[in-house]
């Protein structure tokens, strides 16, 4: 049997205004989905950015559509036979009502509130025509070698896919982390630990030791089109 292969999606790229990048000065950041080329079928990790006036003054954003972001990377919408958001937010679920009938992987936690927080996200992303959810309430595999797991913190039902290859496991990090600098932080900051080393210290979140149990031999992100290694 092939093995599972990961490819990027490119869905563009926005401006994060100076009030969020914590530097005084924007930043232009990219919006990267993620191909799981699955033997079960075609999985998208994200689907690109929502519309929306408030949103398109905030961040400036240079938006390629789903569909055309799939034939840049080899395939198809109608190829697409699953969905996981890593979380519901308008920059990863804004290509959702262009892709019905699809099963689509969240967490609960994400959807209650996706539909009942103010500005969470766009609500005609969530409940749009033919929008079939599959809730999950924590860890889950959802298809052979195909994990989900769960990495709260940029919203508390933020969730990351690990994706088991024979030539070393790749996890789509999605925005557990803004960059493979921040995760590369928590990482050693475990390790620092482990060794001992005196307060302060920072915390890396209690699902790194998780994460890092699968092995990953490449963590891939959201927003950074860098890829952590160990």
């Amino acid at each position: 049997m092939a093995d599972i292969r990961v490819r990027r999606v490119d869905f563009g790229y926005f401006i994060r205004p100076p009030a969020e990048t914590g530097t005084g000065v924007p930043r232009v950041e990219p919006c990267l989905g993620y191909l799981v080329e699955h033997p079960d079928g075609l999985l998208l990790v994200d689907t690109g950015m929502g519309a929306d006036p408030d949103v398109d003054a905030h961040y400036r954003p240079h938006r390629v559509p789903v569909a055309a972001a799939l034939a840049a990377a080899g395939a198809a919408a109608r190829d697409v036979r699953h969905v996981v958001n890593c979380h519901l937010h308008f920059d990863h679920a804004g290509g959702n009502p262009g892709l019905p009938s699809r099963p689509i992987y969240t967490q609960r936690i994400e959807l209650d509130a996706a539909r009942t927080v103010a500005d969470h996200t766009l609500p005609r992303l969530i409940d749009s025509p033919g929008a079939v959810y599959v809730e999950l309430d924590g860890e889950a595999e959802i298809l052979p070698g195909v994990v989900i797991v769960p990495t709260p913190g940029h919203t508390a039902g933020h969730q990351s896919l690990v994706v088991r290859r024979r030539d070393g496991t790749v996890i789509v990090a999605g925005q557990s982390h803004d960059h493979a600098a921040g995760f590369t932080g928590d990482v050693l900051a475990g390790r620092a630990g482990r060794d001992g080393a005196g307060p302060p210290l920072p915390f890396p979140p209690a699902w790194m030791d998780r994460l890092l149990s699968f092995d990953p031999a490449r963590v891939v992100f959201a927003h950074d089109n860098a890829v952590w290694t160990p």
